[in-house]
């Protein structure tokens, strides 16, 4: 990139910079009118100096050129004008002045539009060739930099960037034509007046920016600061386990209040340097109107200057400090943005970046080359000089099953990396096929090559969206626009072309379905389906279904056949021996197992109104549970549970598992339970304060009798309860339909999980292993009716969380290989990406997908030796070399370096 920031403007910008600058060029011819004319209104109209010799008219806009004696020119007549009496000619001036004046605040008014359009463009420009180059850096830069450093740097560093680029030219043209403008007016009615201008402003020339030396050193101590506090924030979060598990965190404090106070000292001094020169530059500001009035007032007194001139001077260089200080101000930031500019390219620029053209987008798929990789003489140095691999070398074929095991610091993991380019060797040669891997397009490595490594990163999105990422080349099909959408999508192609962004649309159709073997969405999903049982992530996905959510209106058929489940399901719970598992969900009836909040709404709350925790100060249902005669009940009911919990839990310590069981409130909360009681016993129910009443009633919503079995709720108040239930229901606001989703036993609840709406009941508390059995139920059902799949589906819409973390190491990185597997590779790396499983579980995987890449390459590079067992062909790692490589049953044999490895060659030579 170019180092040098006015450099880069010019080159991006030349065009728009020129239109400007002749916009401003323009502007200085009525920049100077609206100087004259104070003069005019002064001299011509007011002291009458257009009316002298007795004349009672004057002309007015009278235009003409010449004559100009040394060329022959004659006067050349442009308007005769027209006459005026002095009343109209002070009028018509005084209206010229105000016409010119708005028409400079116009042109201003452009010129800034203009030039904050050009900064904005700009600014984009850069921030995608930084981000860019980001795509481009080699991964050992990663390990340097942090990434908050990094996100900062492009998104908060260069800012001040966008606001600076559309001034660079612009302003000082702009400013310094009106300053120049000022002066040369100035001259022309005195030259002793404009040589005090002069002076005074040479002298905030030269001292002003001498003093704003130090300013500038200060704002490039904070935004190094500052940029170092941002990555030790970084540092904090992702290392938040181990402050806590170390107690480390006041040390973590004090770092970070030591870093805070040198960013206060730095600021400080910023500001009492930054306003001492402000005053510096207002009190030599102020003195050159007290020398005009001096100087300029006696010359007025003595008949040697006009009034008029004098004003004109003095409403001049009014104008003139303005224009002055934002060229002192423009100045010192362009020192300043050249500092902060060379700081972010530094960073932006390491060595081994990849060449661009290897990663533009192509219309077509790039060709596999033909066979596997051989590996000549590959060495690797990292940045620290040491020598991670020397002179390896290595043979793969096409369809080879091959596995890399060797000791620690052997080498085989950078080998890996390099063989899937994402690391470049320091020497040697690498080529797959006849072709070589430093010249091949990232498409060609990107399409053909899958590869996975030790930890998996996945993007905050769901299971399905990280794994059809792999399928994301390039715009498949472009998005349809019309109307208004398709004119800011022209807007938008525009745009990007005017400031070097790609054309890429992100509503395009990115997924290759071609590239999966499929033709449509649907296709892809039964192909990653397919694929989780060889990873063993099926149950996972299973499990994430039935916890999943549903929209009926935009999958009708699917909730269509959720529902026929949930009738298989009940007609299964009516055999014997099962219908004692689960209560349904019945409208006339009441559920021993569900809480009296959730008997009384008889739904799936969405959002926070209904929620349990916000039910004691809900409205709705207090007035219903009046309405229908239920407080005084409830009221007796809560004071009954509270008693109980009182005496039961009173002298049991806090964290006691029964608190958790069986009590309704917490051990801090049973004191405000016991004064809560106290106060109703001394008031009585009916005269106890609203709020008391009140919280009397929320003590009985969590109460579920099947489980506290206090032997509170009677047939009697089963029934007033269930009157309750179908007032709420009847008589719910509409502004409230949409918190909840009420059950009915004919519809899908789409507030509810998968596994919820198919069972649609309760499970009966205090038997036997229940979940369990009925778990078995549900799958039992689900695969005999053909409804697997669709669970699956579900679950593959499961959110991963941040960085994967909703997920075990293990299932990211069985996520991992289904994303590299999907797309069916010519040849799949796996660089120690099974270290997370247990061995067990590696020699499974591993068996599943040599199956799936039969006829392809599988390259296996591995801490667990035993895993050669199932390999064809075994490569041996030590001090940066491939020592040996061939058949597992010729290097399975005593005394080869494979038998040193010891684990599990027993097996391999069987």
């Amino acid at each position: 990139m170019e180092h040098n920031l006015f450099r880069y403007i010019w080159r991006n910008s030349w065009r728009d910079q020129s239109v400007i600058l002749a916009i401003v060029a323009v502007s200085y011819i009525f920049y100077f009118i609206s100087l004259d004319l104070p003069k005019q209104i002064v001299n011509k109209a007011i002291q009458g100096e257009a009316f002298a010799a007795g004349n009672t008219t004057a002309k007015f806009l009278d235009l003409s050129i010449g004559p100009i004696e040394s060329i022959g020119l004659p006067e050349l007549t442009l308007l005769p004008g027209f006459d005026l009496d002095r009343i109209s000619y002070l009028v018509a001036l005084c209206f010229s002045f105000l016409f010119f004046v708005i028409l400079n605040g116009w042109v201003k008014q452009i010129v800034n539009t203009e030039k904050g359009r050009l900064g904005e463009r700009m600014l984009r420009r850069l921030r995608y060739e930084l981000y860019d180059r980001v795509l481009r850096f080699p991964l050992s830069h990663f390990r340097k930099v942090k990434q908050a450093e990094i996100a900062t740097m492009i998104k908060d560093e260069v800012e001040p960037l966008g606001g600076f680029i559309g001034d660079a030219y612009v302003t000082p043209a702009f400013l310094g034509g009106q300053a120049l403008t000022a002066l040369v007016f100035i001259m022309l009615q005195s030259v002793w007046l404009g040589l005090i201008s002069v002076v005074v402003l040479a002298v905030q020339l030269v001292v002003i920016p001498i003093l704003r030396r130090r300013i500038l050193e200060l704002g490039r101590q904070r935004q190094l600061t500052a940029r170092q506090l941002a990555g030790r924030i970084a540092e904090n979060v992702d290392g938040a386990v181990e402050i806590h598990a170390n107690d480390t965190s006041n040390y973590e404090r004090a770092d970070i209040v030591n870093r805070l106070e040198k960013i206060f000292l730095i600021r400080f001094e910023l500001y009492q340097r930054k306003y001492f020169v402000k005053y510096i530059n207002n009190m030599l500001s102020q003195v050159t109107p007290f020398l005009f009035y001096l100087i300029g007032g006696y010359l007025a007194l003595t008949g040697r200057f006009d009034v008029g001139s004098l004003v004109a001077v003095i409403a001049a260089y009014s104008n003139l400090p303005s224009p002055i200080k934002e060229l002192i101000d423009w100045q010192q930031q362009s020192q300043d943005v050249q500092i902060k500019y060379e700081q972010v390219i530094e960073q932006f620029t390491p060595d081994g970046m990849m060449p661009p053209e290897l990663q533009q987008p192509t219309d077509q798929v790039p060709a596999a080359p033909a066979g596997g990789f051989s590996a000549q003489s590959v060495a690797y140095y990292d940045e620290g000089g040491a020598r991670l691999l020397d002179n390896a070398a290595l043979e793969v074929g096409g369809r080879d099953h091959l596995a890399i095991v060797g000791f620690n610091g052997s080498g085989k993991e950078v080998l890996g990396l390099i063989l899937a380019r994402l690391t470049w060797p320091t020497t040697g040669t690498l080529r797959w096929g006849n072709a070589d891997m430093a010249t091949l397009p990232e498409g060609a490595i990107g399409r053909h090559i899958s590869y996975v490594a030790d930890e998996t990163y996945l993007f905050p999105l769901s299971i399905l969206d990280n794994v059809v990422y792999g399928l994301k080349h390039r715009p498949i099909a472009p998005a349809h626009y019309e109307g208004r959408a398709l004119m800011h999508y022209q807007r938008r192609i525009t745009e990007a072309r005017r400031t070097a962004n790609p054309t890429l649309d992100i509503y395009a159709q990115w997924i290759d379905f071609g590239a999966a073997g499929v033709d449509d969405l649907a296709g892809l999903k039964r192909r990653i389906i397919d694929l989780l049982p060889a990873v063993e992530l099926d149950d996972d996905v299973y499990q994430f279904g039935l916890r999943g959510r549903i929209d009926p209106d935009e999958q009708p058929d699917v909730a269509a056949r959720f529902l026929e489940a949930r009738a298989a399901i009940h007609r299964r719970l009516e055999e014997p021996g099962m219908s004692h598992l689960v209560e349904h969900f019945d409208p006339n009836r009441y559920n021993r197992n569900m809480t009296v909040a959730e008997n009384l709404l008889f739904g799936t709350p969405r959002g926070p109104v209904f929620d349990l925790a916000a039910l004691r100060d809900n409205k709705v249902l207090a007035n219903v549970i009046d309405a229908v005669g239920l407080k005084p009940a409830l009221m007796a009911m809560g004071a009954k549970i509270g008693e109980t919990m009182v005496e039961l839990f009173a002298d049991l310590p806090p964290g006691h598992p029964f608190f958790e069981q069986f009590s309704f409130v917490s051990a801090d909360d049973l004191p405000l339970v016991q004064q809560l009681l106290n106060r109703v016993q001394r008031s009585g129910l009916e005269n106890a304060a609203p709020a008391d009443q009140q919280r009397l009633v929320a003590i009985t919503f969590p109460y579920i009798e099947s489980r506290h079995r206090l032997g509170l709720i009677d047939a009697e108040l089963e029934a007033r309860l269930l009157a309750g239930r179908r007032s709420f229901a009847e008589t719910l606001p509409d502004e409230y339909q949409d918190y909840i989703e009420f059950f009915d036993p004919d519809r899908y609840n789409a507030a509810a999980t998968v596994q919820d709406n198919m069972l649609f009941g309760r499970l009966v508390y205090g038997q036997a292993q229940a979940a369990q059995r009925i778990h078995r139920l549900l799958l039992d059902v689900v695969t005999e009716i053909g409804l697997k799949s669709e669970v699956l589906a579900v679950g593959l819409e499961h959110g991963v969380g941040t960085g994967g973390r909703r997920l075990t190491q293990a299932q990211r990185q069985k996520v991992a290989l289904v994303r590299a597997l999907v797309r069916r590779p010519r040849i799949l790396i796996l660089n120690n990406a099974l270290a997370p499983l247990e061995s067990a579980a590696q020699t499974r995987l591993v068996k599943a997908l040599r199956q799936e890449m039969k006829d392809r390459c599988l390259i296996l590079i591995a801490d667990n030796a035993a895993l050669c067992s199932i390999m064809d062909r075994v490569a041996v790692m030590r001090d940066g070399r491939v020592i040996e490589q061939g058949p597992l049953d010729r290097l399975a044999r005593p005394g080869t370096a494979l038998s040193d490895l010891g684990i599990g060659l027993q097996m391999a030579a069987s």
